[in-house]
């Protein structure tokens, strides 16, 4: 479970990564924007979306059990 936690971070910041450095090399020297910014972010949300519903759905069905600091005590 770990693993696929680690593996979607870093998915995510590598997305991140792509999309600054799209932001800071396209436009130069006269040439014409492109889309890969937009597709790098749009690949970000959609994995922090899927990393999100996967922990429900994880926690949903057992596999990981919420620990910390009880609430009201």
């Amino acid at each position: 479970m770990k693993i696929v936690l680690i593996v979607a971070l870093i998915a995510i910041v590598g997305a991140l990564g792509l999309a600054g450095r799209a932001m800071l090399q396209d436009g130069r020297n006269g040439a014409p924007k492109s889309n890969r910014m937009v597709r790098a972010l749009a690949w970000r949300v959609g994995l922090s979306v899927a990393l999100f519903l996967f922990i429900l759905l994880a926690h949903h069905l057992g596999w990981i059990q919420p620990t910390g600091i009880a609430v009201g005590r």
